[in-house]
């Protein structure tokens, strides 16, 4: 019998979270863990890992399944990348994941700054662990280069759905773009790519299984799957909630296609345990 949809998630411990707020105030950063109120940070605190959104909180594109405001992109903060390598130091992390909301309003859709933390980040503490996770950069090859040559621990790039839903879910993005870019991480870089899957939108799992053999033969090794929840009554609704034992099964599918690592559960997102995937 399939066990129902009930996610328990771990206490965050008061001091730590009081301790992390003072940081990331006094640097004035956002956590993606904090903003998104991640159900798994509580963990990934005590793991001395955390994700950072760059480049401001407001996106140049409008996702239906994403809760980051839409509108005109902000001033680049040039002293940002600075700050950022303060509060991970202060943070004592050890691996840190950096992402961006997208800067399409931007020559070089942001790169240049991904560029710039990294640099920050590896001259504060160079055994520092750094996974980027960008955007598209609409498949700028200038920019996708920047990001590569800024060398660090792991490349990402989230798919999120199937190609039929695509334009739906992500309406200024592209489903072939979006494997193309995976493609050039893959292609022009020895460490691994990971890319990461939502369901619960409406796709079939015939179409689930078909987006995973997309992601693999572009070179794809590392991979999360974890359920849609929907942030409020006008996002993208939920239109099925996956049984635990689905995500246990389509982990093991996953695997014996020939991704190298894999992560699928209820609450897994993109970032879910990423110091420890592909270990």
């Amino acid at each position: 019998m399939s066990q129902i949809f009930k996610p328990k998630v771990k206490a965050l411990n008061p001091k730590l979270a009081l301790d992390i707020q003072k940081i990331l105030q006094k640097q004035n950063l956002t956590t993606v863990c904090e903003a998104a109120a991640c159900p798994n940070r509580a963990e990934c605190y005590a793991r001395q890992s955390a994700t950072f959104m760059i480049l401001g909180q407001t996106c140049t594109r409008a996702c239906t399944f994403c809760n980051v405001a839409t509108g005109r992109g902000e001033a680049v903060d040039v002293d940002e990348a600075k700050r950022l390598a303060a509060a991970v130091f202060d943070l004592q992390l050890k691996y840190v994941v950096i992402t961006s909301v997208d800067r399409d309003d931007l020559s070089d859709y942001g790169a240049g700054h991904f560029r710039d933390c990294v640099k920050a980040l590896k001259a504060k503490n160079p055994a520092l662990k750094i996974e980027l996770l960008t955007p598209d950069f609409r498949f700028h090859i200038p920019s996708l280069d920047t990001i590569i040559k800024s060398d660090p621990y792991k490349l990402a790039h989230n798919q999120e759905t199937v190609e039929r839903l695509s334009k739906e879910v992500r309406v200024q993005s592209d489903y072939g773009r979006s494997l193309k870019v995976l493609e050039y991480y893959a292609t022009h870089d020895t460490m691994a790519v990971k890319s990461s899957l939502m369901v619960g939108l409406g796709e079939r799992e015939s179409e689930l299984r078909d987006t995973m053999q997309d992601l693999l033969d572009v070179g794809v090794s590392e991979l999360t799957i974890g359920q849609y929840l929907q942030p409020t009554p006008k996002h993208h609704r939920v239109v099925k909630y996956y049984p635990v034992d689905f995500f246990e099964a389509i982990k093991a599918e996953a695997y014996a296609m020939g991704f190298k690592a894999v992560a699928s559960g209820v609450l897994v997102r993109s970032s879910y345990f990423a110091e420890e995937l592909g270990r």
